[in-house]
């Protein structure tokens, strides 16, 4: 069956970096648009990135030119490079896989703090 799994999440200060990755088995990685969604405490799970299956990548207002998703079809990964973080930043990040049906990872936390 598919599953996917992330990891790379973790405690960064405000202005660092972490990246993100999904690992994806069960299915054929480049044929799904990908995306990246997080949730923070309190507040509804958001679309931050997206990567098609024909490479058009998309991002969130909030992240742009600081985030940049990429994938490694034949590692069956998908990346989220996470630049220049703020506090904002801080919920469980979700790895998703669309084609005819839907698939999430478990989700890793971020949290961005001093």
């Amino acid at each position: 069956q598919v599953q996917l799994v992330e990891s790379g999440g973790g405690l960064v200060q405000p202005g660092g970096s972490l990246r993100l990755s999904c690992t994806a088995s069960g299915m054929l990685l480049s044929t799904y648009t990908m995306r990246w969604y997080r949730q923070a405490p309190g507040k509804q799970r958001e679309l931050v990135a997206q990567s098609t299956s024909i490479g058009i990548t998309s991002y969130a207002d909030s992240v742009k030119g600081r985030f940049t998703i990429s994938r490694d079809n034949a590692k069956s990964t998908v990346y989220l490079q996470m630049n220049s973080l703020k506090p904002d930043d801080t919920a469980v990040y979700y790895c998703n896989a669309v084609r005819e049906q839907d698939y999430w990872g478990q989700g890793t936390q971020v949290t961005v703090s001093s």
